[in-house]
């Protein structure tokens, strides 16, 4: 009896236990950060200790509002990187079904990336970046508990306020302050287009000097932004 008992036991803390702290944990870490700035991220970390010989690193990250943002911004990263970020609940199915027949066709060796703003929310907030179907499975895990506990407006919000935009320098403000002499409310429509243009890849892309490829990129995404429709709450109303 002693032995059913402990592998009993052993099978409820597996399988009951351990999940169900999990999912209590989570689900107040999310709830938590509903209404509270998020100072630090995951990557803003292992972005110090990869730079950590680099003495001229430093990390910039100011929170504000969305009300203190241009809404251009929130029109340009949805152009460039969302374009059905106020329909879809978390995942573009549509992209990611592009993009496994791309794969199963031969056209890509990898499958491209075809992650929401919900998703990079998810993912920059709770996650370290990595490759692994855990980390995959846990992103999609989180980016379910932000669509229907934060909303559209606090994921945007929050997905404005923590992307990497430079070398050590994080959100919106930062990176107006930093590269555009700035605040997040006095950027320009081309410098926000900039901005996104720099997202996919913003260690090697710079907005303040941008290549010929970034200032072509952020002409897509101007010409962009008039075809699609955006909620009214994106022009603060």
């Amino acid at each position: 009896m002693g032995k059913k008992h402990s592998r009993g036991w052993f099978w409820r803390l597996l399988l009951i236990k351990i999940p169900a702290a999990f999912i209590i944990v989570t689900v107040l870490w999310v709830l938590f950060l509903k209404w509270c700035p998020v100072l630090f991220t995951p990557l803003m970390i292992q972005r110090s200790v990869e730079f950590r010989s680099d003495n001229t690193f430093r990390t910039y990250h100011k929170w504000v509002p969305y009300e203190k943002m241009t809404p251009e911004i929130a029109r340009a990263v949805i152009a460039s990187e969302d374009n059905l970020f106020a329909e879809h609940k978390g995942f573009d199915k549509k992209a990611i079904r592009q993009a496994r027949e791309e794969v199963a066709s031969g056209k890509r060796k990898q499958m491209r990336g075809a992650s929401t703003i919900s998703q990079q929310t998810a993912k920059n907030v709770f996650l370290l970046p990595s490759r692994s179907y855990v980390r995959k499975g846990l992103e999609a895990y989180f980016t379910v508990l932000i669509e229907y506990i934060w909303g559209k407006e606090r994921i945007l919000e929050v997905y404005l306020n923590v992307i990497e935009t430079g070398k050590g320098i994080y959100g919106v403000e930062s990176a107006a302050e930093r590269l555009f002499d700035t605040d997040a409310s006095g950027l320009s429509r081309h410098q926000c287009c900039l901005l996104a243009a720099c997202l996919p890849n913003p260690l090697k892309r710079d907005a303040a000097r941008p290549s010929s490829y970034v200032n072509s990129r952020a002409g897509q995404i101007a010409r962009l932004e008039p075809k699609l429709k955006y909620p009214e709450w994106i022009y603060h109303k």
